[in-house]
């Protein structure tokens, strides 16, 4: 994005250097301008290199600029791409707000796979010895969890670990009509596992992806039905809901690769991709229960991995109504992403095949608020 940036402000400078040599007609109206009088697409462009700190001073300068400052005002921050290392124990982080690579050295995770992700915290899984463990890469902080087989089930957490009503869960396919699900709680000392019945088939009731919204754990399956489950009341359902509408040659080698699951404020949403089309984005209307289409983000960024997807608002005016996926190209400093608002990918006359992709090799993670000890 910041070439575009830097395309649009060069445009925008050669049609100033134009207008400059003109011939000036009335001096006195030349000398009376001043800052606010700045194209409003280059003002917004700068607007959007500041601080917060700065956008906040820049903001009370005037009426026009407070509301393109506040257009613009980054308030969260973007989750940041892990990558797990296939030798060694050198963890890289991008950050795709400054297209910058951090690196940390993190022995604690020899030989564990990533899990799931929320609010800065890895859930992970050690085969070798069914180690099941939270930890927080940036302040080293672990917690463990009763050793569980998780071979080949999905597996999610409600909220941070160190909060009392963090609920770890997972489901298994046992038969073509039962499912297995057990959960856990921190501090426990065993798994709860508990049969419900499915009465989906077999084929439709393999369950790969996993939200927690509202109080309930959100399952899609493969075949795009989606299940809930209530921790609190231990129950289990198949909602009646149409899959979302798939494109025609969705269901290519390693399809099931290139759908990714993510929550904002309530609502479910679903993207499914397709490496010779543009991604297509659904959210569930929860009063009609059906599928729609969606056209626009509303200003929304989506960060979408095989393992976790994340949304935020009130990111930089250049990152919103955006998709970033989990892969980095041009050496690290080019995270590709497809913008609703062009209706493309970036970068452009890409074949983008994410069933080729090791869903395990990264996954989307919330940064520190203070990063200068990276």
């Amino acid at each position: 994005m910041a070439g575009r940036k830097k395309r649009k402000i060069k445009l925008l400078a050669e049609t100033i250097n134009a207008d400059e040599r003109k011939p000036i007609e009335d001096e006195e109206s030349l000398k009376l301008q001043t800052w606010s009088d700045l194209p409003g697409e280059l003002l917004e462009l700068i607007m959007s290199y500041l601080t917060l700190e700065d956008n906040v001073r820049a903001s009370a300068v005037c009426k026009r600029w407070n509301k393109v400052a506040i257009s613009v005002r980054v308030i969260n921050q973007s989750p940041w791409l892990m990558y797990f290392p296939k030798y060694g124990n050198l963890y890289e982080f991008y950050d795709p707000s400054v297209r910058k690579t951090y690196s940390l050295e993190l022995s604690e995770l020899h030989g564990s796979r990533a899990c799931y992700t929320k609010d800065g915290w890895l859930l992970l899984y050690r085969p070798r010895n069914h180690c099941v463990f939270f930890f927080n890469p940036f302040t080293r902080e672990m917690i463990k969890l009763p050793r569980f087989e998780l071979t080949y089930q999905t597996v999610a957490f409600s909220c941070a670990p160190t909060s009392s009503s963090c609920v770890i869960f997972t489901i298994k396919h046992i038969s073509p009509t039962v499912v297995a699900i057990s959960t856990c709680h921190p501090g426990t000392s065993e798994w709860t596992t508990v049969n419900h019945q499915n009465r989906l088939p077999f084929v439709c009731s393999i369950w790969n992806k996993i939200v927690f919204s509202s109080g309930m754990f959100y399952c899609l399956s493969l075949t795009g039905w989606l299940g809930v489950y209530d921790p609190m009341e231990r129950t289990w359902d198949v909602l009646h809901v149409p899959p979302p509408r798939c494109p025609e040659n969705f269901f290519a080698k390693n399809w099931w690769k290139g759908k990714f699951m993510a929550e904002h404020n309530g609502d479910i949403l679903v993207i499914y991709t397709c490496c010779t089309e543009n991604p297509i984005i659904f959210k569930l209307d929860q009063s009609e229960m059906v599928w729609e289409e969606m056209q626009t983000l509303n200003g929304m960024t989506l960060f979408a991995s095989f393992l976790s997807s994340h949304s935020r608002t009130d990111l930089s005016g250049t990152m919103r109504n955006i998709v970033y996926f989990s892969k980095v190209r041009f050496f690290g400093k080019r995270c590709i992403s497809y913008s609703l608002d062009d209706g493309r990918y970036y970068p452009r006359k890409q074949c983008y095949d994410w069933g080729g992709q090791d869903p395990f090799e990264n996954i989307w993670i919330e940064p520190p608020r203070d990063v200068s000890f990276i």
